[in-house]
């Protein structure tokens, strides 16, 4: 987009970096920003004005003002400060001094990365004064007098773009840090191998010091590391075809493992690309363009480190200005994976991302679920935790203690690390630990474990930083033992070992710190070597032939990478050189003097190739080296010896470890515990000791009820088993109950079902002996038209046992709710329209000799059917309204019955109270008859049958509802009670009629339905002239004619019934008399007819 500048004209100048717009998602820039961007920049220009126009503040002196947009964006904020260090500065004084009475805008305290490189450009010249000459040997002049120097920068808005641009500005002592002093920094090496292509390097040659900027000298990650990048420079350019006609040079330096010193080195890297800032920048008086005064300062074609993450973040900021690209060999922080802010930026190693996942999975397969986590300070370490605490919070591990350890605010001290250990300790059950740092940190963590007497008392799961370090292990082998590190698989380097045995300080010049190596490996000193903090103390003198064997010597296990890291740039080279220069060309092309950065990086990102190592090696598409990780084990092979083991693997997301290898303490394969609370047993509920906390590992375990399990879905809640089931004996799942019900084959239904068998039975005997007699008096007279109705409710009744013991259905539970009211009223029905008429006819008789009406027996089954109607009426109005339906009835928690829903309350009482109101009405009946003469005695047998009914019931029903719980005891007793009602009907009404039919056939006549008594009455028939053709055949007579005959032969019982007194022949003259009847001739009736 537009490059646009707010300009001041001032003796002394300030930048300025406002995000005057927002951050665009399609473009760099989004739209304009009206309160914190133009009105920020309209205060500064504001204040300014203000500042300049005070009589006193600044007398003489005007402040101006070089102001510019960073779109809320770092990575753009940080370009456009390349402005601020454009102006060239030239002062005898290597620091830049300020008036402490020039006054910054007031309460703006803004800075961001890429505006600030507009303060930085007129300071460039601080790098190295004298960078440029003209050929007559003078001075260039600047181009664009707008680059002067900027003495200070107002910005940026944004604290990650303030973070950018100060370290930039750090580098031209522009305002906004702290200078360190000459005398504190450590005298400047540099590793110098001359090429035609030069890669720039940065090791970690010291580690980080504490008094000074640099420590002590690391052996392993720094001169080994720096000894590899030499070595395969060495082997790329003696191959034959990887570079013909080339060679590729080095220019090493040291970072003693320091973010800020590491910016500050790099600075060497840009010196020879400064052009690439603005082109044309300086010119020479004449016109030309001037020369490098210094040939050293050539251009750098890339960059193989840094060693740290938070290193490589602040150099390859750097370096995306400058277009060139870098390559880590050990920075593994994921930030560094985002292409958008570190497109120059490459590694060998893969991301932390992937050994995180790797580091969780060692936790799962150790069973530990309560860990704690140790990570340094640094940007390697915060992402690391990040990712961690998400992990494992994802898998349900909790994090017992978060302890950070200080790297970049400086050195801790050994109480920091006592602290830290007493924090361990505070949560016994935490076992584990995961410690994600370097090496130097983490040697500190171990010692304090030894001062407070804990070793042996954690476990450690260690990153690739410190893991098979001897700066950590060494002389701490008892704290270090057991731990389980990961470390991306890494393979040695042919030849490396005998090439670094054989190094010495005679043969190995080009080297400048490998003699301080060789002091602090030997412990001796260099009669020439200069006094160190390290080396005063040390007595003995070096001779340079100290023997050096793989016994006394401890190689870095990740070499490989920095391997890789080199011979990434040879084959880039190599397929640059050969499309740029051609196929066959040997040595340097126009095209590729100087190397174009972007193009570079092109290539690089596409190369393929066997390493050193014989791994095949190329980058994934975030410019990652391959996800590939060993396990390795700390642990004492022999009492007293320790080693570094390989254990396993983890390669694409798959764990492999082999858990038999492992022993974290001698004689102790197993692992150690790791958990905060034991699991609870079957049946026992959480309650969490911090309900609010994210993760949730510690815990009190409680029994949950008789009726209750573990909720599945959550573990700290019991819940009640729905009904029909009831908790397994584990307590941890509801089981089903089998269904309860009648089943035909108990004990209970086949009773039952006996005996309404043998009623059945017994029932259509009866029938089949009225039928065989149906023209019999006895039947006769007994109604047969109702007999037959009773006969047929009796065996409905019987067959009711077995729709009762069938398993309920919705068609069972239908039959159930209307068979049991119909068969009732069927009997009842037929019962009371029998006890009516005979109160009817015996009303009827003492008030007229009329004939009642609704006597014949059309008129009693019409009645008897009217009642029956009335129960279908009702029966199907209730199953209407409640539509029948089989359920499951639980009565308690332990119940899982089977039943009719009409069964569970008193719905049956619908079906039973109209054949309850008949029962009662019959009884009535009963009573009111009951002093009819003997000769009607059938009255009688139904009222017995009516009190035995009533008893029945009034028995059945309490025990009907007593018994809800016991399914076939409460079938079986309704069953019974239905069955017995129809044999008491059977039993008091049909078997005095069988006795005569079957035994006694010789009554079966018309005259043995008189009584005995009143066989005085027979003279008094015989003296009455009746003529036979005024009687009627008695073939012929109706049932209810012989009723009435009953009493027509008996007018004295009539008489003495009504009240009258005298000779029977004056009572009989007095009451006979003639009528004719409706079915025939005029016969002889008394005045009561029945």
């Amino acid at each position: 987009m537009m490059k646009y500048v707010a300009e001041i004209a001032g003796d002394l100048v300030l930048g300025g970096l406002m995000m005057v717009h927002e951050r665009g998602e399609a473009s760099t820039c989004g739209p304009i920003m009206p309160q914190g961007g133009v009105q920020a920049l309209e205060t500064m220009v504001y204040t300014l004005q203000y500042a300049n126009a005070h009589p006193t503040l600044l007398p003489g002196l005007k402040i101006g003002a070089h102001i510019l947009d960073d779109c809320d964006k770092d990575t753009y904020g940080l370009e456009q400060s390349i402005d601020f260090i454009k102006g060239k500065l030239r002062l005898n004084n290597k620091y830049i001094a300020f008036n402490n009475n020039i006054s910054v805008v007031r309460s703006l305290a803004y800075a961001a990365p890429r505006q600030a490189m507009a303060v930085s450009e007129g300071s460039i010249s601080n790098i190295d004064d004298g960078e440029y000459q003209c050929p007559d040997g003078t001075s260039p002049q600047i181009r664009n007098q707008v680059n002067q120097v900027i003495s200070g920068v107002v910005g940026a808005a944004s604290s990650v773009t303030s973070i950018q641009v100060a370290n930039l500005l750090r580098l031209f002592k522009i305002p906004q840090r702290r200078f360190v002093r000459e005398r504190d920094r450590p005298p400047k090496y540099v590793a110098e191998i001359a090429g035609d292509l030069v890669l720039g390097g940065l090791m970690m040659v010291h580690e980080r010091g504490e008094a000074s900027t640099c420590g002590p000298i690391m052996p392993q990650g720094g001169v080994q590391a720096l000894e590899t990048m030499v070595y395969t420079l060495q082997y790329a350019n003696a191959h034959p075809t990887l570079l013909p006609g080339l060679k590729i040079g080095a220019h090493i330096l040291d970072d003693c493992d320091k973010d800020t010193y590491g910016l500050e080195q790099s600075i060497d890297f840009i010196k020879g690309s400064i052009s690439n800032i603005d082109d044309g920048e300086y010119q020479c008086p004449d016109g030309t363009s001037p020369q490098i005064r210094n040939q050293v300062n050539q251009v750098i074609s890339g960059v193989v480190g840094a060693a740290s993450s938070v290193t490589s973040i602040q150099v390859a900021n750097l370096l995306r200005l400058f277009k060139i690209p870098q390559v880590s060999f050990f920075s593994t922080s994921p930030e560094l994976s985002s292409k958008q802010r570190f497109e120059y930026f490459s590694r060998t190693i893969p991301s932390d991302e992937f050994q995180v996942k790797a580091m969780v999975e060692i936790v799962k397969r150790l069973g530990w679920t309560y860990v704690s986590i140790i990570y340094e300070e640094s940007n390697y370490g915060i992402k690391a935790f990040e990712a961690l605490e998400g992990l494992l919070a994802e898998n349900n591990i909790c994090i017992a203690v978060k302890e950070k350890l200080k790297k970049d605010s400086g050195v801790a001290k050994e109480t920091a690390y006592d602290t830290i250990v007493q924090r361990l300790l505070s949560k016994e059950r935490a076992k584990g630990v995961i410690v994600f740092g370097s090496d130097q940190e983490v040697a500190g963590v171990m010692r304090a474990v030894r001062r407070m007497n804990a070793t042996g008392r954690f476990s450690w799961i260690g990153s690739d930083g410190w893991s098979a370090r001897s700066l950590v292990s060494d002389g701490n082998e008892a704290e270090v033992e057991g731990t389980l590190s990961v470390q991306p698989q890494a393979n040695p380097i042919r030849g490396f070992e005998e090439y670094f045995l054989n190094l010495t300080v005679d043969n190995n010049k080009r080297n400048p710190w490998f003699t301080e190596y060789w002091e602090h490996k030997f412990n001796c000193k260099f009669r020439e070597s200069p006094l160190t903090l390290y080396n005063q103390n040390y007595e003995r003198q070096c001779t340079g032939r100290e023997p050096v064997s793989r016994s006394n010597t401890q190689f870095e296990a990740q070499l490989q990478f920095v391997s890789d890291a080199v011979m990434a740039f040879a084959y880039a080279f190599k397929d640059m050189h050969r499309e740029k220069c051609g196929e066959g060309f040997r040595g340097l092309c126009n095209k590729m003097d100087p190397v174009d950065g972007t193009e570079l990086l092109k290539y690089l990102r596409n190369v393929q190739f066997d390493g050193l190592s014989g791994d095949r090696f190329q980058f994934d598409e975030q410019g990652d080296g391959p996800a590939r990780y060993r396990i390795i084990h700390f642990k004492q092979v022999t009492r007293g010896r320790y080693s570094w083991d390989q254990v396993g693997e983890y390669i694409g997301n798959q764990l492999r470890l082999n858990m038999s290898a492992l022993q974290f303490r001698q004689g102790a394969p197993s692992p150690p515990s790791s958990i905060c609370s034991l699991p609870c047993r079957d049946g026992q509920a959480r309650k969490y000791v911090d309900s609010e906390a994210r993760e949730r590992c510690c815990w009190h375990c409680f029994n949950c009820s008789t009726y209750q399990v573990v909720d599945p879905g959550d573990d700290t809640e019991c819940v009640t088993c729905r009904l029909g089931t009831l908790p397994d004996v584990t307590h941890m799942r509801c089981e089903p109950l089998p269904e309860a019900y009648l089943r035909a084959d108990s004990s209970w239904a086949i009773g039952a079902m006996s005996f309404s068998a043998a009623g059945i039975v017994l029932t259509c005997l009866v029938i089949a002996a009225f039928i065989r007699h149906v023209d019999t008096p006895v039947v006769r007279a007994s109604g047969r038209e109702l007999s037959f109705v009773l006969l047929y409710g009796i065996l409905l009744c019987y067959a009711m046992t077995f729709v009762l013991v069938l398993r309920p259905s919705d068609v069972v539970c239908g039959l159930q709710q209307f068979g049991i009211g119909f068969c009732f009223s069927v009997v009842y029905s037929a019962l009371l329209t029998k006890t009516n008429r005979i109160a009817r006819i015996f009303n009827a008789g003492k008030k007229s000799a009329a004939r009642p009406h609704f006597i014949t027996p059309a008129s009693q089954l019409v009645i008897c059917s009217l009642l029956i109607l009335v129960q279908l009426i009702v029966s199907f109005a209730w199953m209407w309204t409640t539509p029948p339906a089989a359920m499951y009835y639980h009565p308690t928690p332990e119940d899982n019955l089977l039943v009719c829903k009409a069964s569970i309350n008193a719905s049956y009482m619908v079906g039973f109270a109209y054949p309850i109101l008949l029962i009662v009405v019959c009884t009535v009946y009963a009573v009111l008859t009951r002093k009819i003469p003997e000769a009607f005695n059938e009255s009688k047998y139904i009222g017995f049958t009516m009190y035995t009914t009533c008893v029945i019931w009034l028995a059945f029903v309490p025990i009907y509802f007593s018994t809800a719980n016991h399914v076939a005891l409460r079938i079986t007793t309704m069953s019974v009670s239905i069955s017995l009602s129809a044999s008491i009907a059977i039993a008091c009404l049909f078997t005095p009629k069988l006795y005569i039919i079957l035994l006694h056939p010789e009554r079966n006549v018309r005259q043995s339905m008189m009584s005995q008594k009143y066989s005085q009455c027979s003279q008094v028939r015989t003296n009455i002239s009746l003529s036979s053709q005024q009687r009627i055949d008695s073939g012929t007579q109706s049932d209810a004619d012989i009723e009435l005959d009953k009493l027509r032969v008996c007018p004295i019982c009539s008489a003495r019934n009504n009240g009258h007194t005298g000779s029977p022949r004056a009572n009989l003259r007095h009451q006979i008399q003639y009528k004719p009847m409706a079915n025939g001739p005029l016969q002889n009736v008394p005045d009561v007819q029945l």
